[in-house]
């Protein structure tokens, strides 16, 4: 099986192996449990619309949001786990869980999707990162798309055609692929300047890759998201971010306002409020404060 990208009129086939069967959504109700969550109503066959209509239901009622690695949970990437975690319970994750349960779904509606590994390179200029950020390749009739419904605060809200150096608008701004040699840097437009935010291989990647970062981002003291909480929520014109206690709204093409968040308290109301994240009464996130500087 292969993929193609057009880059300047030429086409590039880049080969990929067969990585072995990934877990999908088997039963209607899943599926179902998972349209519901999203607010989604529209057809359940394979195409470019309905994968638009996904892409940006996604991210915009699942939020973005590590509290689990901060109270030392286990993230599970099993489909049970997700569906319990992301759909019944109410809860939001970050990369792996988003794009593993929307790869889920899209393979259950008969979509061909293969997993893709990129080095975040967001702020971080000269810094050569693991393969560790998720993304998702799609193959339909109109071409190659790329999906990520996981990348934080800049997380894609449609998906964007995978043809190299041409602007592509979203409802929460403009990207583009650029060809790195071998690789595909996704850059998003700020203030009209380009951000690199990862840099794609078009290898694709098992199951048990995902099993092996998921551990390593989840748990090592290098990593960000063991020592600072992270949220952020795409909604209709405008976004949420949170940074530890510092909560912002970044409207498109508007000015974004940033507020300090004052006491554990105040933060549980944010997550349950700003972020609609299902907190149980009661629930123990004095760990999570503490990371925040509360």
């Amino acid at each position: 099986m292969t993929a193609r990208l057009v880059t300047q009129g030429k086409s590039t086939m880049v080969r990929r192996p067969n990585a072995g069967a990934e877990s999908k959504m088997t039963t209607d109700l899943e599926l179902d449990s998972y349209f519901r969550r999203i607010g989604y109503a529209g057809a359940r066959a394979p195409s470019l619309e309905a994968l638009r209509e996904l892409h940006l239901r996604h991210p915009s009622s699942i939020p973005f949001e590590n509290l689990d690695v901060l109270l030392k949970a286990p993230i599970r990437l099993d489909l049970p786990s997700l569906v319990d975690k992301l759909i019944t319970r109410g809860r939001g994750g970050y990369c792996y869980e988003h794009n593993t349960l929307l790869m889920s779904a899209l393979q259950a509606m008969g979509f061909r999707v293969r997993s893709l590994a990129g080095r975040v390179q967001w702020q971080a200029p000269g810094k050569v990162a693991a393969r560790h950020h998720m993304a998702l390749l799609i193959s339909l009739p109109e071409g190659e798309f790329l999906a990520d419904v996981g990348f934080g605060g800049l997380t894609l809200t449609a998906p964007l055609r995978f043809v190299a150096d041409i602007e592509q608008e979203t409802p929460h701004g403009n990207y583009r692929i650029v060809a790195m040699h071998e690789e595909f840097q996704i850059q998003a437009k700020i203030d009209g300047d380009w951000h690199p935010l990862f840099q794609l291989s078009l290898a694709e990647q098992a199951a048990a890759d995902w099993d092996s970062a998921n551990w390593f981002i989840s748990t090592s003291p290098d990593s960000i998201f063991t020592r600072t909480l992270m949220a952020a929520l795409p909604l209709a014109d405008h976004r949420y971010t949170l940074r530890n206690n510092r909560l912002s709204l970044h409207r498109r093409g508007g000015v974004s306002e940033h507020r300090i968040i004052s006491s554990a308290d105040e933060l549980i109301d944010v997550l349950r409020q700003t972020f609609h994240l299902n907190i149980p009464k009661g629930a123990d996130l004095s760990a999570i404060a503490s990371v925040a500087g509360l």
